[in-house]
Protein backbone atom coordinates (compact mmCIF):
# COMPACT_ATOMS: atom_id res chain seq x y z
CA UNK A 1 0.00 0.00 0.00
CA UNK A 2 1.79 3.16 -1.23
CA UNK A 3 5.16 1.58 -0.58
CA UNK A 4 3.93 1.04 2.74
CA UNK A 5 5.28 -2.64 3.56
CA UNK A 6 2.81 -3.80 6.32
CA UNK A 7 0.39 -0.70 6.53
CA UNK A 8 -1.79 -2.72 9.51
CA UNK A 9 1.42 -2.91 11.92
CA UNK A 10 2.54 0.59 10.99
CA UNK A 11 -0.69 2.15 12.45
CA UNK A 12 -0.20 -0.41 15.21
CA UNK A 13 3.08 0.80 16.13
CA UNK A 14 1.94 4.08 16.37
CA UNK A 15 -0.85 3.48 18.53
CA UNK A 16 1.64 1.87 20.67
CA UNK A 17 4.13 4.78 20.74
CA UNK A 18 1.40 7.42 21.56
CA UNK A 19 0.35 5.41 24.46
CA UNK A 20 4.06 5.77 25.99
CA UNK A 21 4.22 8.43 28.84
CA UNK A 22 6.03 11.38 27.62
CA UNK A 23 6.28 15.18 27.66
CA UNK A 24 3.56 14.94 25.00
CA UNK A 25 1.20 13.09 26.82
CA UNK A 26 1.68 15.07 30.34
CA UNK A 27 1.43 18.39 27.87
CA UNK A 28 -1.76 17.31 26.93
CA UNK A 29 -2.99 16.22 29.92
CA UNK A 30 -1.86 19.70 31.63
CA UNK A 31 -3.62 21.63 29.56
CA UNK A 32 -6.53 19.69 29.25
CA UNK A 33 -6.72 19.92 33.29
CA UNK A 34 -6.21 23.34 33.31
CA UNK A 35 -7.98 24.66 29.57
CA UNK A 36 -10.51 22.35 29.91
CA UNK A 37 -11.54 20.70 26.10
CA UNK A 38 -10.29 23.80 24.02
CA UNK A 39 -6.79 23.67 26.15
CA UNK A 40 -6.46 19.83 25.45
CA UNK A 41 -6.75 20.05 21.82
CA UNK A 42 -5.28 23.01 21.10
CA UNK A 43 -2.52 21.66 22.81
CA UNK A 44 -2.99 18.65 20.66
CA UNK A 45 -2.90 20.77 17.68
CA UNK A 46 0.90 21.96 18.55
CA UNK A 47 1.66 18.88 19.14
CA UNK A 48 0.70 17.50 15.64
CA UNK A 49 2.45 20.25 13.89
CA UNK A 50 5.78 20.22 15.82
CA UNK A 51 5.67 16.44 14.93
CA UNK A 52 4.96 17.09 11.06
CA UNK A 53 8.05 19.13 11.11
CA UNK A 54 10.24 16.28 13.02
CA UNK A 55 8.71 13.47 10.48
CA UNK A 56 9.85 15.92 7.68
CA UNK A 57 12.97 16.63 8.81
CA UNK A 58 13.98 12.56 9.29
CA UNK A 59 12.37 11.76 6.29
CA UNK A 60 15.08 13.84 4.53
CA UNK A 61 17.28 11.53 5.63
CA UNK A 62 15.90 8.27 5.02
CA UNK A 63 15.55 9.80 1.53
CA UNK A 64 18.63 10.35 1.02
CA UNK A 65 20.15 7.26 2.57
CA UNK A 66 17.58 5.13 0.34
CA UNK A 67 18.49 7.03 -2.71
CA UNK A 68 22.14 7.48 -2.51
CA UNK A 69 22.68 4.09 -0.30
CA UNK A 70 20.44 1.25 -1.34
CA UNK A 71 22.83 -1.69 -0.09
CA UNK A 72 22.47 0.60 3.58
CA UNK A 73 18.89 0.42 3.61
CA UNK A 74 18.75 -2.95 5.32
CA UNK A 75 21.62 -2.33 7.77
CA UNK A 76 19.10 0.89 8.46
CA UNK A 77 16.33 -1.53 9.19
CA UNK A 78 18.36 -3.69 11.58
CA UNK A 79 19.12 -0.58 13.36
CA UNK A 80 15.70 0.49 13.64
CA UNK A 81 15.00 -2.92 14.72
CA UNK A 82 17.32 -2.96 17.39
CA UNK A 83 16.60 0.68 19.00
CA UNK A 84 12.65 -0.73 18.99
CA UNK A 85 13.65 -3.62 21.30
CA UNK A 86 16.16 -1.61 23.27
CA UNK A 87 12.78 1.06 24.30
CA UNK A 88 11.27 -1.18 25.11
CA UNK A 89 13.59 -3.04 27.50
CA UNK A 90 14.11 0.00 28.67
CA UNK A 91 10.21 0.95 29.60
CA UNK A 92 10.22 -3.09 31.36
CA UNK A 93 13.28 -2.55 33.31
CA UNK A 94 12.33 1.58 34.24
CA UNK A 95 11.92 2.78 38.01
CA UNK A 96 9.69 4.27 39.55
CA UNK A 97 10.12 7.51 39.77
CA UNK A 98 8.59 11.34 39.73
CA UNK A 99 7.73 12.61 35.82
CA UNK A 100 9.01 15.80 35.32
CA UNK A 101 6.20 18.81 35.78
CA UNK A 102 5.61 20.80 32.46
CA UNK A 103 4.93 24.44 33.24
CA UNK A 104 1.57 25.18 30.84
CA UNK A 105 0.76 28.07 30.92
CA UNK A 106 -3.50 29.60 30.11
CA UNK A 107 -4.11 30.37 27.03
CA UNK A 108 -1.03 29.55 25.18
CA UNK A 109 -1.72 25.64 24.73
CA UNK A 110 -1.21 25.54 20.93
CA UNK A 111 2.25 27.05 21.05
CA UNK A 112 3.43 25.54 24.43
CA UNK A 113 2.37 22.06 22.92
CA UNK A 114 4.89 22.78 19.55
CA UNK A 115 7.57 23.97 21.94
CA UNK A 116 8.03 20.75 24.02
CA UNK A 117 7.63 18.46 21.00
CA UNK A 118 10.52 20.68 18.90
CA UNK A 119 12.49 20.99 22.16
CA UNK A 120 13.05 17.09 22.26
CA UNK A 121 15.72 15.97 19.96
CA UNK A 122 15.53 12.54 20.30
CA UNK A 123 12.12 12.71 17.97
CA UNK A 124 14.23 13.11 15.35
CA UNK A 125 16.31 10.35 15.91
CA UNK A 126 13.34 8.44 16.58
CA UNK A 127 11.55 8.88 13.40
CA UNK A 128 14.91 8.42 11.43
CA UNK A 129 14.88 4.62 13.17
CA UNK A 130 10.88 3.81 12.69
CA UNK A 131 9.74 4.95 9.03
CA UNK A 132 12.53 2.95 7.25
CA UNK A 133 11.59 -0.41 9.08
CA UNK A 134 7.77 -0.08 7.13
CA UNK A 135 8.99 1.23 4.03
CA UNK A 136 9.66 -1.55 0.48
CA UNK A 137 12.79 -0.69 -0.98
CA UNK A 138 11.13 -1.94 -3.93
CA UNK A 139 7.97 -0.09 -4.04
CA UNK A 140 8.40 2.96 -2.25
CA UNK A 141 6.93 6.06 -4.18
CA UNK A 142 9.19 8.61 -2.24
CA UNK A 143 7.38 11.86 -1.03
CA UNK A 144 3.93 9.78 -1.43
CA UNK A 145 4.80 6.72 0.53
CA UNK A 146 6.16 9.24 3.22
CA UNK A 147 3.09 11.47 3.07
CA UNK A 148 0.55 8.20 3.49
CA UNK A 149 2.87 7.71 7.03
CA UNK A 150 2.86 11.36 8.06
CA UNK A 151 -0.59 11.72 7.37
CA UNK A 152 -1.39 8.54 9.14
CA UNK A 153 0.59 9.70 12.23
CA UNK A 154 -1.37 12.61 12.30
CA UNK A 155 -5.02 11.26 12.09
CA UNK A 156 -3.92 8.45 14.29
CA UNK A 157 -2.73 11.32 16.96
CA UNK A 158 -5.90 13.43 16.67
CA UNK A 159 -8.43 10.40 17.14
CA UNK A 160 -5.92 9.88 20.71
CA UNK A 161 -5.53 13.22 21.55
CA UNK A 162 -9.61 13.30 21.48
CA UNK A 163 -9.55 10.58 23.43
CA UNK A 164 -7.10 11.17 26.13
CA UNK A 165 -8.98 14.70 26.39
CA UNK A 166 -12.17 13.22 26.68
CA UNK A 167 -10.79 10.83 29.71
CA UNK A 168 -8.72 13.57 31.15
CA UNK A 169 -11.88 15.78 32.11
CA UNK A 170 -13.85 12.45 32.71
CA UNK A 171 -11.10 10.54 34.85
CA UNK A 172 -8.64 12.56 36.10
CA UNK A 173 -9.26 12.46 39.90
CA UNK A 174 -9.06 8.66 39.38
CA UNK A 175 -6.05 8.33 37.39
CA UNK A 176 -4.30 10.61 39.81
CA UNK A 177 -5.22 8.06 42.35
CA UNK A 178 -4.11 4.96 40.23
CA UNK A 179 -0.52 5.92 39.38
CA UNK A 180 0.39 1.80 38.72
CA UNK A 181 -2.57 1.94 35.66
CA UNK A 182 0.28 4.40 34.44
CA UNK A 183 3.01 1.91 34.97
CA UNK A 184 1.01 -0.76 33.76
CA UNK A 185 0.37 1.21 30.57
CA UNK A 186 4.27 1.57 30.47
CA UNK A 187 5.11 -1.57 31.08
CA UNK A 188 2.90 -2.86 28.28
CA UNK A 189 4.31 -0.80 25.38
CA UNK A 190 7.84 -2.19 26.36
CA UNK A 191 6.63 -5.91 25.76
CA UNK A 192 4.90 -4.41 22.51
CA UNK A 193 7.85 -2.55 21.41
CA UNK A 194 10.54 -5.34 21.75
CA UNK A 195 7.87 -7.63 19.79
CA UNK A 196 7.86 -5.26 16.97
CA UNK A 197 11.73 -5.31 16.90
CA UNK A 198 12.09 -8.92 16.63
CA UNK A 199 9.46 -9.23 14.24
CA UNK A 200 10.82 -6.64 12.19
CA UNK A 201 14.46 -8.01 12.35
CA UNK A 202 12.77 -11.36 11.50
CA UNK A 203 11.31 -10.37 7.70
Amino acid sequence: MFGISDYGAFAAAVTVFLLIPGPGNLALITSTGKGGWRGGIACCLGVMAADQVLMWLAVAGVAAVLAAYPAAFNAVQWVGAAYLAWLGYKLLTAKPGDTPAIDIQPRQYFRQGALITLMNPKAIVFYMAFFPMFVDPTKHQGVVTFGVMAATVAVITLIYSIIVVTLTKVLAERLRANPAVVKWLEKTAGVFLIGFGLKLAAN
